[in-house]
C-alpha cells in the first residue's frame, strides 16, 4: 500500500538552476537599465558652447536672423553670460531690432554693470530708436569703463548725425561727430565699426566718394551685413553710378528679404534713369513687404504718377496721405503734412486729382499744401499747378503761368559738403 518514491533528476535540476539564475540577472542588471514604459527617454543636454558655435557658423554664412534665434537658445543655456547678450544686441541693430538690442545689452548690465560694451550698444540702439539723451548718456558711460574703446566712439559718431538728420541737434553736432569718427579710427583703423561710422559721417556731410570707400572697407570686413550694403548703394547713386547703386541694394535684399528698403532704393534709382516700368515693379516688391507703411505707398504712388497711370497713381497716394483700406485689408495710416517726401507726396497726389479733372479735392490739396508747408518752394509751385490745371477744365484762365513740374520728386535731398570732415 506505500508509494514509491521518484528519484530526482539531475536534467531538472540542473535546468531549475539556469533558470533561477537567469531571473536574478534579469532583476539585477536589465529592470534598472529598462526606462519606464510611457515616458520619453531623456537626451544629453546641449552645451552653451554649441549654440554659440552654431550662432557663428550661421553668421559667417549671413544667416542673421538664424544666428539671432541660435543665439537665444545659447542665452536659455546659459543666461549668466554677458558676452552673449552683448553679440545679440549687436546682431539685432544690424537686422533693424533696436528695441530687443536695448534690452539684451540692459540684460549684459544687470550682469555686470561695468561692462563698456554693453553700455555702448545700449547707446547706440537707444539713438536708432530716437532716444538721443539717453543715447548720448550711456556712450560717457561706455568711454568712462574704456575710454580706448573704439566701438563706443563710433557709435557716438553715428548718434550725433541721427540726432542732427532728426533736427534736434546743435549748432556743432556734425563737427562732434567728424570727431568722434576720426577717434575712432585712430583707436582701431581695422574695426567695421569704425570704417562704417565715418562713411555715415561723410555721406552726411556730402563727400560721397570718401563714403562710397569707407563702405566698402567695411564690408570687405564683412559681406554679409544687409545695412553696409544700402548704405554703399546709395553713396554710389549720389555719384550717379546707378549700376552699382542697383547691385548693392541687389545685395542687400538678399541678405535680407523682409526689409522694404531695399527695394524702395531700386525703385527710386530705376525712376531716376527714366525707367519708371521698372521702379514701378520694385516699388509694388516694397509695398508687399510692408503694407501698412503709407510711405511705401507714396513712393509707388509716385512711380505710377511719373509713368502716367494716374488712376492708380491716385489710389496708391491716397492711402499715403489719406489712409485707408488696402485691397488685401490691411489698414494704413495717412500721413500728417510736413516737409520734405511728405509733402512730395501730397502734391503728386494733387497733381493726379488735377489730371483726372477731379477738381474738388485737388483744389482742397492745394490750399493744404499753401497753408501747410508755405516754405516749400516746390510744393508751392505744385500747389499752383493744380489750380491751373483745374481752371483749364473750368474754361477759365489761369492764375499764373504753370511752372515746370519738379524733375527731382522722390530723390533724396543731398546734405551740403563741410569743408572739414
Amino acid at each position: 500500500m506505500t508509494r514509491r518514491r521518484r528519484r530526482s533528476s539531475p536534467f531538472r535540476i540542473f535546468i531549475l538552476v539556469v533558470l533561477v539564475g537567469a531571473l536574478v540577472y534579469v532583476n539585477q542588471v536589465i529592470v534598472p537599465a529598462t526606462p519606464p514604459p510611457f515616458i520619453p527617454t531623456p537626451t544629453p543636454t546641449r552645451s552653451p558652447e554649441s549654440y554659440v558655435t552654431d550662432a557663428e557658423n550661421l553668421l559667417n554664412e549671413g544667416k542673421f536672423s538664424q544666428a539671432i534665434q541660435a543665439y537665444e537658445e545659447a542665452i536659455q543655456a546659459d543666461p549668466a553670460n554677458p558676452s552673449i547678450f552683448i553679440t545679440l544686441a549687436r546682431l539685432n541693430i544690424y537686422n533693424g531690432n533696436y528695441e530687443e538690442a536695448a534690452t539684451n545689452a540692459e540684460n549684459a548690465l544687470l550682469l555686470n554693470s561695468n561692462n563698456s560694451m554693453a553700455h555702448a550698444l545700449r547707446g547706440w540702439a537707444l539713438g536708432f530708436m530716437g532716444d538721443y539723451l539717453q543715447a548720448q548718456s550711456a556712450i560717457d558711460n561706455a568711454i568712462e569703463q574704456d575710454p580706448n574703446n573704439a566701438a563706443a566712439y563710433a557709435y557716438r559718431a553715428e548718434i550725433l548725425v541721427l540726432q542732427d538728420e532728426s533736427g534736434t541737434g546743435t549748432l556743432g553736432s556734425l563737427d562732434n561727430a567728424i570727431e568722434a569718427s576720426r577717434k575712432a579710427i585712430e583707436l582701431d583703423p581695422n574695426l567695421l565699426e569704425t570704417h562704417r561710422a565715418r562713411g555715415v559721417v561723410l555721406e552726411a556731410t556730402g563727400n560721397y566718394t570718401e563714403a562710397a570707400q569707407e563702405f566698402e572697407r567695411a564690408i570687405a570686413l564683412n559681406d554679409n551685413i544687409s545695412d553696409l550694403h544700402l548704405a554703399l548703394g546709395r553713396n554710389y547713386r549720389f555719384l550717379q553710378q546707378y549700376d552699382k547703386a542697383v547691385e548693392e541694394f541687389t545685395r542687400a535684399n538678399t541678405l535680407n528679404p523682409t526689409d522694404s528698403l531695399p527695394d524702395t532704393y531700386i525703385s527710386r534709382t530705376y525712376a531716376t534713369i527714366g525707367e519708371y516700368a521698372t521702379a514701378i515693379i520694385f516699388a509694388q516688391n516694397a509695398v508687399k513687404d510692408d503694407p501698412t507703411d503709407p510711405y511705401l505707398w507714396g513712393n509707388l504712388g509716385q512711380m505710377l504718377y511719373k509713368n502716367l497711370e494716374y488712376n492708380d497713381a491716385k489710389t496708391a497716394l491716397k492711402l499715403s496721405v489719406r489712409g485707408g483700406t488696402t485691397p488685401d485689408g490691411e489698414e494704413v495710416e495717412g500721413l500728417p503734412l510736413d516737409y520734405g517726401r511728405v509733402a512730395e507726396y501730397y502734391y503728386t497726389y494733387g497733381l493726379g486729382l488735377a489730371k483726372l479733372g477731379e477738381c474738388g479735392e485737388a483744389l482742397q490739396m492745394a490750399q493744404l499744401i499753401q497753408e501747410g508747408v508755405p516754405n516749400d518752394e516746390t510744393a508751392a509751385y505744385n500747389a499752383q499747378e493744380m489750380i491751373n490745371i483745374c481752371a483749364e477744365f473750368a474754361g477759365s484762365p489761369p492764375t499764373a503761368t504753370p511752372p515746370v513740374e519738379d524733375e527731382t520728386q522722390g530723390e533724396e535731398i543731398q546734405p551740403s559738403p563741410e569743408a572739414e570732415n
